[in-house]
């Protein structure tokens, strides 16, 4: 596994001529990205659920890059109404668009329900971002060296999916359905990398995760014990957001970042460092488990592919 410790957001390329979609760009790992692809001329569109907290986003990153060329929308992944909206919006003004960075996410809520009754982590983590994806795939074709980046966790590692009950209706488990999205995740990063390749596609499909990272993922969602552990106990643990962020930066504009690597923390464990080439879970890339996952989310979405 070779290891790009020297690398950071410094190294990343001018991006002035491309055009980002980050998700959950207000806070964390999402404004993390921004800021420093902002840094390097990007145009990047802040996709936020809280209109306001994205504003004040892009007041505080415009204050200071003067230079920088950033707009919010409102886009809820746990709402497929909210998600069509959102590209509609995004095809109309937007004639290419070059990178997805598909960041957003909850962690380990009580179960709840989705505004389409699906569990709220598996449809604001997983369906979201599947049919968010879809529904720009023709504006990233047409766009500058076009990325896809899924962010996943090393959670994918241990989890499975509940294709007999995805919902969650019969047994339910805060972080076992928060492990499950997150394998959904590197299962959709995958299976997008195989079938964008088969079908002689420009667009690249890579993933990353952040290590162990302090944001509002571990303390705005989980409950209970979850929270007390990530919330308290481990937090002095966690890397700063701007380094955790830079897994999926490197998939997003590192010139040698292949279609299907997945990237995290150089340390030990993956839990901070530098980022470098990490291993998918073999479930990830099993051939049956993507065409089942994949024909599930366009039957949940009503989305597919071209």
């Amino acid at each position: 596994m070779r290891k790009r410790q020297s690398w950071s957001a410094t190294q990343i390329p001018d991006q002035s001529e491309r055009t980002f979609v980050v998700t959950g760009a207000n806070s964390g790992l999402g404004l993390a990205t921004t800021r420093a692809v902002a840094r390097k001329g990007g145009h990047v569109i802040l996709a936020v659920r809280d209109e306001a907290r994205g504003r004040r986003a892009m007041a505080d990153l415009t204050a200071g890059l003067p230079e920088s060329r950033l707009e919010t929308r409102p886009l809820d992944l746990a709402d497929l109404e909210s998600v069509r909206a959102f590209a509609d919006g995004l095809r109309r003004d937007h004639a290419r668009l070059d990178v997805l960075v598909n960041n957003a996410g909850v962690m380990a809520p009580p179960r709840t329900l989705s505004a389409q009754g699906h569990e709220i982590q598996f449809a604001a983590n997983h369906l979201g971002h599947f049919a968010l994806t879809g529904l720009l795939l023709d504006l990233l074709a047409g766009g500058a060296d076009p990325r896809v980046v899924t962010v996943s966790s090393t959670n994918h590692r241990r989890a499975r999916i509940f294709f007999d009950d995805l919902s969650g209706e019969r047994k339910y488990s805060p972080m076992g359905f928060y492990n499950q999205s997150k394998l959904a995740n590197a299962v959709f990063g995958w299976e997008l990398h195989r079938r964008l390749a088969q079908a002689g596609s420009p667009v690249r499909s890579l993933l990353a995760h952040p290590g162990y990272t302090s944001t509002s993922l571990q303390t705005g969602g989980p409950v209970g014990l979850v929270s007390l552990l990530f919330g308290r106990i481990l937090s002095p643990l966690a890397q700063a957001a701007d380094q955790g962020a830079l897994p999926q930066l490197y998939a997003a504009t590192a010139p040698d970042a292949a279609s299907g690597q997945f990237f995290g923390p150089d340390g030990r464990g993956e839990l901070r460092g530098a980022p470098t080439r990490v291993r998918l879970a073999p479930t990830a890339t099993a051939t049956e488990i993507g065409r089942r996952l994949w024909e599930v989310s366009e039957k949940l979405t009503g989305v597919r592919f071209g």
